[in-house]
């Protein structure tokens, strides 16, 4: 009795094994991605899927990687940390290789863990808090830069375009927008910019009016407003700043990069805004990209997200066939070793011992409800993360 009851244990065991690590061994390799497809994300994460999907159809309609074709498993965050966990947790349970998306830094410290965890690398699309791979750990790697590097390029922009003070507004509630304005005005005040004011409000707010009308009291008024938003509130901000008569320019960060913008700004008020971001849709490069998209999902990439998602995919599997394998942390040590990877967004290098690539800053105009582009930069002083 005792000797079948240790057999069927181990049987139970070998089978347990089997299908935790299933995208290892079998007929195809799993990678995960895990995208905020519903809540306050959705207009950065969707496209960032849809992305995804074309560098998925491309792998597998070349035959795939290692013989394999791969195999995309897909959960929604729903904009919630608490969701997130549980999703990710699924992921490595469903036995993933890696694990890529997300455009949030608050949404990938819910989520990455558990890939950290369980040794699967995870690359993130498009967060882009500079300090986040050491916050995590060894497998968590950005596809994009930095917001020091993007917030460096938006304050010389605008101090080389005659701007000496800003007011300063930003979600006290997100990782992502404190790191933006705090590397902003610490590159704006090393070239000798001035801070005349700033004011904050949280996360799920709709009405700015009090901030506004604080800024309105200002005299003089700032040559400039750094807003520092996430994605889905951009568009009341800047409508409401309109509405109370400021016409001073309005710069920010990649959160503008959502059509909500205009579409809830109007496209009126959106002019004579500037943003950064990761892409111009105007490049020989990332029109083919586009054509290829509109193919595929009928319509031109939302925003540069698109571009990022399908990038980080791509990286993994270039990864998967520099490694030669499809265990986690061989793929982990592939990532690592990137030199000279050439995406849709920019070429990636990974310092020795860095998991933040330093890429070049796309700066935008929107007018007449149209993104155009203007620059394509690297700061010259980029501030220590």
């Amino acid at each position: 009795m005792r000797k079948l009851f240790i057999l069927f244990l181990v049987a139970a065991l070998v089978l347990g094994a089997q299908f935790a690590f299933a995208g290892k061994g079998g007929n195809t390799i799993k990678i995960g991605a895990i995208e905020n497809l519903t809540g306050s994300q959705a207009s950065l994460d969707a496209p960032s899927l849809n992305g995804v999907k074309l560098a998925l159809k491309e792998a597998n309609d070349a035959g795939g990687v290692l013989g394999k074709k791969i195999e995309l498993v897909v959960r929604d965050g729903k904009s919630d940390p608490a969701t997130l966990a549980v999703a990710a947790d699924d992921l490595v349970r469903k036995g993933v290789v890696a694990i890529t998306g997300l455009s949030d830094t608050t949404m990938v410290l819910a989520a990455a863990p558990a890939a950290q965890k369980a040794g699967i690398p995870f690359v993130t699309s498009g967060a882009t808090a500079p300090t986040l791979p050491d916050e995590v750990g060894d497998y968590l790697f950005m596809e994009p830069f930095g917001d020091n590097v993007q917030a460096a390029a938006a304050a010389e922009y605008a101090y080389q375009q005659g701007a000496r003070t800003v007011w300063i507004l930003y979600d006290k509630a997100m990782d992502y927008t404190l790191l933006l304005q705090k590397y902003f005005a610490e590159r704006f005040k090393q070239m000798g910019g001035k801070i005349i004011s700033s004011d904050t409000y949280q996360t799920g707010d709709t009405d700015f009016r009090a901030q506004l009308t604080r800024l309105k009291a200002l005299s003089p008024q700032p040559d400039i407003l750094f807003i520092s938003s996430g994605p889905d509130d951009i568009g009341t901000i800047i409508k409401q700043v309109r509405e109370l008569g400021i016409n001073a320019p309005i710069v920010g960060g990649d959160g503008y990069d959502t059509p909500l913008l205009v579409e809830v700004a109007g496209s009126d008020a959106a002019d004579n805004v500037y943003f950064t971001t990761h892409i111009s849709f105007d490049s020989p490069k990332a029109k083919a990209f586009s054509a290829k998209y509109k193919k595929m999902f009928g319509h031109e990439p939302e925003n540069a997200f698109a571009a990022l998602g399908y990038d980080a995919f791509n990286l993994i599997v270039d990864a998967i066939k520099r490694a030669g394998s499809d265990d986690p942390k061989a793929i982990r040590d592939a990532i690592a070793a990137t030199k000279g990877f050439e995406g849709v967004t920019g070429t990636i290098n990974y310092p020795r011992g860095k998991r933040v690539p330093q890429k070049s800053v796309t700066i935008i105009q929107v007018k007449k409800g149209k993104f155009l582009f203007l620059n394509e930069v690297m700061p010259k002083e980029i501030p220590t993360p």
